[in-house]
């Protein structure tokens, strides 16, 4: 049972699909696979039969002729006959990652290695202390902190009178 499909759509979309047929055949491109020449034959088909290509409302739009998802392959398979692109791109997975715009600085071991006969003998470590308790007095706990800073003079506040007041009525 045909559908009611816009004829000029119709039209339009069996000359693009019959022009990446063409360019196909000429080889301008890489050649088409077997699944890509069938599916060009069978919507071609189905649009002049049917007057669509799909049935399903969810896949598109019911005055179009084929489906988004038919006009996405179309536009590849047309691309890949004119030979503009590889045809089908894979995506990248979302979690790929690219390579840094910069080199990290690594430290070369040997650069630190100096020649046995030239080298000094090792440093020996400092000899470690156990530390000690005692017993601080307060009062020299106050001569070790800074003085304090001397303070300043405080003025007296200023008074002012403000007109208008409660009184002045």
């Amino acid at each position: 049972m045909p559908r009611e499909v816009d004829e000029r759509k119709k039209r339009k979309a069996l000359r693009k699909l019959r022009k990446a047929a063409e360019l196909a055949a000429r080889g301008e491109g890489p050649p088409l696979s077997d699944w890509e020449r069938e599916f060009l034959e069978e919507v071609e088909q189905r649009i002049e039969e049917f007057g669509s290509a799909f049935a399903d409302p969810d896949k598109g739009s019911l005055e179009e002729p084929m489906s988004a998802l038919q006009t996405q392959k179309l536009r590849e398979i047309d691309k890949k006959a004119r030979g503009k692109g590889s045809g089908f791109k894979q995506r990248k997975p979302l979690g790929a990652k690219k390579k840094p715009a910069y080199t990290p600085r690594v430290r070369q071991l040997d650069e630190d290695i100096e020649e046995a006969g030239n080298s000094p003998p090792p440093a020996s470590p400092p000899e470690k202390k156990r530390p000690e308790l005692g017993i601080v007095k307060g009062s020299d706990l106050m001569k070790k902190t800074a003085p304090p800073a001397p303070p300043r003079p405080q003025k007296r506040p200023a008074f002012r009178v403000i007109e208008g007041g409660k009184d002045d009525a």
